[in-house]
């Protein structure tokens, strides 16, 4: 039996809303901009697979990100920094496989493109043409501005990624929030500016204090996607892991949980265990004769 995914009554619903909106087509970054003038709040979600991914569709979720933080919660890796060019391609191209309305964005891992913007292009390209994805993200403010300018001009919409960037970890010496006093906070109010200058047609605030995330969401004319950065963000991103109760562990203080998959994946398959090491699987309507 299937359930219809119940959208949240705010009154009259606009056709055109990212999440509940009645369009069929693939969002683009063109309504992400209308959203912004609407004053319309948006949900983003990582996604790695296609099953994993066509839930979120069928739910709503406007936007997905094949995040590199697969390498956390999907390839075994420490950190992000392990992730390959190869690695995000195949999985961002079973995400677009799995979907059919949300705007998928890819990241670029660690070493796509700090050469420069001609390494940017290449790698952008290659999540655009194999892919498919309808953006990239990549990390950085004042020092990757060339790197967006140069994809934008190209005809590839890139997400701005500033604040806490998990690739940086071991320059950061872990994960610590950024912004905090006032070179600080001027300096991330530089690197917002940057990126929309730039053309991104977005950018993600990581682990930012949430009275500056605030205020550069006032300043942009671009939404701005928080994460750890307060409630005053255009839209709010989560691993999907941690947002459904996936993740093993403690989980970072702005996660909240929306369910407990973890325990009942696990009860799941201590039933189906049991049932076979007791003979009560396969039972007679599971065979053939």
């Amino acid at each position: 039996m299937t359930h219809a995914v119940k959208v949240p009554d705010s009154g009259a619903k606009n056709p055109k809303s990212l999440y509940g909106g009645t369009s069929s087509r693939r969002i683009t970054v063109r309504d992400i901009a209308a959203a912004k003038e609407r004053g319309e709040k948006w949900p983003m979600l990582t996604a790695y697979d296609a099953m994993t991914a066509s839930v979120f569709d069928e739910a709503g979720i406007p936007v997905m990100l094949v995040g590199d933080s697969m390498g956390n919660c999907h390839l075994g890796y420490e950190s992000t920094v392990p992730v390959t060019m190869d690695e995000i391609t195949l999985l961002s191209a079973a995400v677009v496989r799995g979907t059919r309305r949300a705007l998928i964005v890819g990241d670029l891992p660690f070493g796509s493109y700090q050469e420069g913007p001609v390494q940017a292009l290449r790698s952008a390209t290659r999540l655009v043409k194999e892919a498919g994805v309808g953006a990239v993200k990549l990390e950085g403010g004042e020092r990757s501005a060339h790197q967006i300018e140069l994809l934008v001009q190209a005809g590839i919409p890139v997400m701005a990624h500033i604040g806490l960037t998990p690739q940086s970890v071991n320059a950061y010496g872990g994960y610590p929030v950024q912004g905090r006093g006032e070179e600080a906070a001027a300096q991330l109010l530089r690197d917002a500016k940057a990126v929309q200058d730039a053309g991104a047609f977005a950018v993600v605030l990581e682990l930012v204090p949430a009275e500056l995330a605030a205020e550069v969401t006032r300043v942009l004319h671009i939404p701005t996607v928080g994460i750890g950065a307060g409630a005053e963000c255009d839209a709010q991103v989560l691993v999907w892991t941690d947002m459904a109760g996936m993740t093993d562990g403690r989980v970072p203080r702005f996660v909240k949980q929306y369910a407990q998959l973890r325990e009942a994946l696990g009860d799941a398959a201590k039933a189906f265990a049991e049932d076979v090491v007791g003979g009560a699987y396969p039972a007679e309507e599971h065979s053939f004769h």
